[in-house]
């Protein structure tokens, strides 16, 4: 009983220029959850692909009860019980539900064909296990990203994995999916399956963890039980030091209004009759950090895509920059304005992978870099290291590709790519999205550096104590209409979280 059911022993891997694991070891229980913690860039999104099949290439070894495997994909190691939710989903966007859960394990009827209702039918039941009512047959790319994450997870359950790894699966959750998701874990444990939880969040890591596993800069540091340490201890321990409050909020002057919407509306294009967004009145001025809060499918990605002109045929109401109104039909319009959108999932919205690092912190501002109408090599390089170096962007080289980093590089390059644009205002859709603790400080500071510059900042975040943090001021988003205003001095967890709730 007190073997562990999965085992890493000194797991050792290289990329190119880079040791990602120094001989790490990792030991899940059956009916345990383990939380393996560390910050983005420590290996640990590495380790579980080695253990899922996903990197097949590695020194060390792999047991399962006891006995050596070597994984040479992702179907050997569901074959042998281990299924994993990534933090970067991936479905396929143009199947349904139903087609993504059974991609590969579709059921068959008697004449081999693949037996569509029943298909359907066990999504569903799977779907009602997480609370979920979605229609089956809805395409993956109709679907928000907090619902494709839930597909993700009863995916992972048809599975009947004895062992589930979660990577931030969370982090596009609403707080009531969240809650949803932790009792279905306390079910699958009381089941017996072993889950490792990757997450940082540590309130989630105190409630949910039997076990810690540490990690930093690629090794393993340290394997506690949870009741036999501290939330300070573990952040000690992943960053090396003493845990401290990195990020202090400092109190700029502000100027005059730089961006401002006047009865902004967007109607449902499915029912013309209903909007999802009603009169959205809102203005942030120079220096001030305005911050939108609401619970999932309140309209706050929504709203940021109307004000770029994603919807023009839906779109009523005015856009203001800088005292002058402006007409934005087209992303490109909001561009040529001064305004910068840092989008929800960087991967897909916000960077090229296959693209190297100078590339993508460039690739909105490429004029700048050309000489004769030609692009002049050292003048991009130049300022993309520049940058590099101002964000800390921890890459072996401006060549590196932007795929290879991890999640908090990813998003610095994002953020990198739209300050050289020298916007007026930016946009910031849940920036701090599955980054580690001190990446999440950097770019606090950041953000308080550029507010300190006199640039205007509007912020969407689902985590109360970041959009507290960060915010000079705070709207709640409900149902698609502005709830309540707050100023800093009127900051109450329970009084924001009270106008956010539905009606």
């Amino acid at each position: 009983m007190n073997q562990p059911f999965l085992e890493a022993r000194n797991i050792t891997k290289h990329f190119p220029g880079v040791l990602a694991l120094d001989h790490v070891n990792l030991h899940v229980m059956a009916g345990k959850v383990c939380a393996l913690i560390g910050e983005n860039g420590a290996g640990k999104s590495t380790l579980m692909n080695i253990l899922a099949g996903v990197y097949p290439d590695y020194e060390g070894e792999v047991l399962v009860n006891c006995v050596v495997q070597h994984f040479h994909s992702v179907t050997d190691a569901q074959q042998q019980g281990i299924a994993i939710i990534h933090q970067e989903l991936n479905a396929v966007p143009y199947l349904n539900i139903a087609e993504n859960i059974f991609l590969g394990r579709e059921p068959l009827n008697a004449f081999h064909l693949i037996d569509k209702r029943r298909m359907h039918r066990e999504a569903k039941q799977l779907l009602q296990r997480l609370h979920c009512d979605i229609d089956t047959h809805t395409l993956m790319i109709d679907l928000r990203v907090g619902q494709q994450q839930i597909v993700e997870i009863a995916k992972a359950l048809s599975l009947q994995a004895k062992v589930l790894i979660m990577d931030e699966p969370t982090s596009s959750l609403s707080e009531g999916e969240t809650k949803l998701l932790f009792d279905l874990i306390r079910e699958l444990k009381s089941q017996g399956v072993g889950i490792v939880y990757i997450s940082h969040k540590m309130d989630e890591v105190k409630q949910l963890a039997d076990y810690v596993t540490i990690m930093r800069d690629g090794k393993f540091i340290e394997e506690v039980p949870m009741a036999e340490t501290t939330i300070d201890d573990i952040v000690s321990k992943m960053v090396g030091r003493d845990k401290k409050d990195f990020f202090i909020k400092q109190q700029h002057e502000h100027g005059d209004i730089v961006f401002e919407t006047r009865g902004l509306c967007l109607k449902d294009a499915i029912h013309p009759d209903k909007y999802i967004l009603s009169n959205i009145n809102l203005q942030v001025r120079a220096g001030e950090v305005l911050g939108i809060y609401g619970l999932m499918g309140a309209g706050r990605t929504e709203l940021f895509e109307t004000i770029f002109g994603l919807y023009p045929k839906e779109t009523s109401g005015d856009i203001w920059v800088s005292g002058k109104k402006v007409e934005i039909s087209h992303p490109e319009d909001a561009v040529k304005c001064g305004m910068a959108l840092i989008p929800e999932d960087r991967k897909t919205a916000g960077l090229v992978l296959d693209m190297n690092v100078c590339h993508n912190t460039t690739l909105a501002s490429l004029s700048d870099c050309l000489k004769m109408g030609l692009l002049d090599q050292g003048v991009e390089e130049k300022t993309a290291e520049d940058y590099r170096q101002r964000l800390d962007i921890k890459s072996y080289s401006l060549e590196q590709l932007a795929g290879q980093l991890s999640g908090g590089n990813q998003q610095k390059i994002v953020l990198a790519k739209w300050l050289l644009t020298n916007p007026k205002v930016i946009f910031l859709d849940e920036p701090t999205r599955g980054i580690d603790i001190l990446a999440k400080n950097e770019i606090y500071k950041l953000m308080d550096e550029l507010a300190a510059q006199g640039m205007a900042l509007i912020v969407v975040s689902s985590e109360l104590p970041e959009i507290m943090a960060v915010s000079d001021r705070i709207i709640t988003l409900r149902e698609g209409e502005i709830g309540a205003e707050f100023s800093r001095e009127q900051f109450s967890e329970a009084a924001i979280l009270k106008a956010a709730l539905h009606k």
